[in-house]
């Protein structure tokens, strides 16, 4: 059985840095795609970055130049390096993984079938 569990989170002021993991266990096949969404006060989930099964990283447009996603096959692990946090980055952070189309709305798409963690709560004070 697939498992995906986050860490990492926490609290960071303005300005500053947070790393999240999502550590998978159990088989996940190597066509999968991975990445990190985000679910903010109102429990509206977005997508801030993916990166498809063959490493092509995709990032949300609130983020880019500022966050980074990579991941460690050796350590069945994904990572999300954020920097110059700002408050409104704040929320629960929730890894995904998923077959098939690699692209940010996927995983949101109604019917979606894939694997999701159960988050990881982050926030940014001013």
């Amino acid at each position: 059985q697939v498992r995906l569990m986050e860490s990492g989170g926490g609290s960071a002021q303005t300005g500053g840095s947070l790393r999240l993991s999502c550590e998978v266990s159990g088989y996940l096949h190597r066509a999968h795609n991975m990445g990190w969404y985000r679910e903010g006060p109102e429990k509206k989930r977005e997508g801030v970055a993916i990166i498809s099964h063959d490493g092509i990283a995709t990032y949300g447009d609130f983020v880019k130049g500022r966050f980074t996603i990579s991941q460690d096959n050796s350590k069945n692990t994904l990572y999300l390096q954020m920097n110059s946090l700002k408050p409104e980055d704040s929320g629960v952070y929730i890894c995904a993984a998923w077959q098939g189309t690699a692209h940010l709305q996927v995983p949101l798409l109604p019917g979606h079938i894939g694997y999701w963690g159960q988050g990881t709560q982050v926030a940014v004070s001013s």
